[in-house]
C-alpha cells in the first residue's frame, strides 16, 4: 500500500513538473504539489527516478528547448520559451546536459561524412559507422534488418551517410585484431551518458563492475537505475565496454545484443588476457 501510494505521488509529481517546467519551479514548489516536505520529496524522487527533482526539471527543459531550436529565430527566444532567464543559461544547460552548445546541437552533424558498412567480428556480423574523427557506431546485426543507417540519421541528421563495406572491414580488423583502446571514438550523448561511457572506457579487459559500483565510482550512489539507462544506450558496442557491467550478485544481467554474446565477449577477453 505504501509503495503504491509513493508511486502515485511520483506519477503526480512528474506530471506536475512537466506541466510547470516553463516556470522553473523551486524544490519547495514541487514538493508542495504532492504534499511533502522538500527533504522527503527529494529523497522519494531520487529513490524512484534515480535523479534529483531539479535534474529531472532540467531534462524536461532540455527536451523542450531541443524541440524549439529549429523553429525559433534566435537562442534568446528559445531561452524565454522554456523559462530560462537568458541565452547564457540556455548555453550552460546544453553544455551540462548534452556536452555541446545549442548551436552545435542545432547543426547536428551538418558537414560531417559518416562511412558505414558491415563486417565480420569474432562475435558475429556487425554494422559500424565512423567519421574522420573516430568510430561513432557499432551494432551487432544478428540477421535482423539493417537499422544502422536509420539510427545514424536520427543521431546525426545533418551528416552525409556513405555505405563503404570495405572501410568497415578494415576498421573491424583494427578493432578486433589490434588494441581496441587505440581506436578513437566520436560519440555524442548527454553529459551524464558521456560520464558513464568514460567510466566504462577506464575498465581494463578482464575486469567487471556492478551497476552499483559504477554509480559509486561516479559519486552517484543513488543513480544505479539512471546509470543502467546510460549503459543500455551505448552506441558503440565492444569499444565502449558495456558488456563488463554485471548485476550486483555477479550474474550477467541483460545486454542489448543478447546475454549469450555478453558471456562470449567476457570469455574471449579473459582468454586473451591469460595468454
Amino acid at each position: 500500500m505504501i509503495v503504491e501510494r509513493d508511486y502515485q505521488r511520483m506519477e503526480r509529481a512528474i506530471q506536475w513538473i512537466r506541466a510547470h517546467a516553463h516556470d522553473q519551479p523551486s524544490l519547495a514548489d514541487m514538493a508542495a504539489a504532492v504534499a511533502l516536505s522538500p527533504y522527503h520529496f527529494s529523497r522519494l524522487f531520487r529513490r524512484w527516478a534515480g535523479i534529483s527533482p531539479h535534474q529531472y526539471l532540467r531534462t524536461v527543459t532540455l527536451e523542450t528547448a531541443k524541440e524549439k531550436l529549429d523553429r525559433a529565430p534566435d537562442l534568446l527566444s528559445v531561452a524565454d520559451e522554456v523559462g530560462l532567464s537568458g541565452s547564457g543559461r540556455l548555453h550552460d544547460l546544453f553544455i551540462q546536459m548534452e556536452a555541446m552548445t545549442p548551436a552545435e546541437f542545432r547543426r547536428r552533424g551538418d558537414g560531417l561524412v559518416i562511412r558505414f558498412g558491415h563486417a565480420d567480428s569474432p562475435f558475429g556480423e556487425i554494422a559500424l559507422g565512423a567519421t574522420d574523427r573516430g568510430v561513432c557506431a557499432i551494432e551487432f546485426v544478428d540477421g535482423a534488418p539493417d537499422t544502422l543507417r536509420e539510427s545514424l540519421a536520427g543521431r546525426w541528421p545533418g551528416a552525409r551517410l556513405e555505405r563503404d563495406d570495405a572501410a568497415a572491414r578494415r576498421l573491424a580488423g583494427k578493432i578486433f585484431s589490434g588494441s581496441p583502446r587505440q581506436v578513437p571514438l566520436h560519440v555524442q550523448g548527454t553529459n551524464f551518458q558521456i560520464q558513464v561511457w568514460r567510466a566504462l572506457l577506464r575498465l581494463p579487459p578482464g575486469f567487471t563492475v556492478s551497476y552499483g559500483g559504477l554509480a559509486h565510482g561516479l559519486d552517484r550512489p543513488g543513480a544505479s537505475r539512471a546509470i543502467g539507462g546510460a549503459v543500455g544506450s551505448n552506441p558503440v558496442a565492444f569499444l565502449i565496454p558495456c558488456h563488463r557491467v554485471l548485476r550486483g550478485d555477479g550474474t550477467l544481467g541483460g545486454y542489448r545484443w543478447r546475454p549469450e554474446r555478453k558471456a562470449a565477449i567476457l570469455a574471449w577477453e579473459a582468454t586473451r588476457l591469460a595468454s
